[in-house]
């Protein structure tokens, strides 16, 4: 199996086990009244199990572009993309009317 492949399953499987994570403590600290909706609902298990693989989608695909963005040979920060000004350059002003209408 391709490295590649390899890669896409592991960090799936570990977005996956976030979310399943996030919803337990989704659950656990009964955020907007969530645990009783669940378990006291007869279609509350398919509930549970939307929650859980739509969280898992979300937490799965960051994962993975987080894993194959730090792929990166070099690492090391820039410092961003500065704009230098030579010392012969100078700013020259420019007189602007103001054409608005008043009010």
């Amino acid at each position: 199996m391709p490295e590649l492949v390899k890669l896409y399953m592991r960090h799936t499987a570990i977005g996956f086990a976030i979310a399943a994570g996030f919803v337990a403590l989704l659950l656990g600290f009964d955020v907007q009244n969530l645990r009783p909706l669940i378990f006291g609902s007869q279609d509350g298990l398919l509930a549970l199990f939307l929650l859980w693989f739509m969280n898992g989608i979300v937490f799965a695909g960051v994962q993975f572009a987080w894993a194959v963005m730090s792929m990166s040979e070099n690492n090391k920060p820039r410092g961003g993309m500065r704009l230098r000004l030579r010392r012969d350059e100078v700013a020259i002003p420019v007189p602007v009317e103001d054409k608005r209408r008043p009010f």
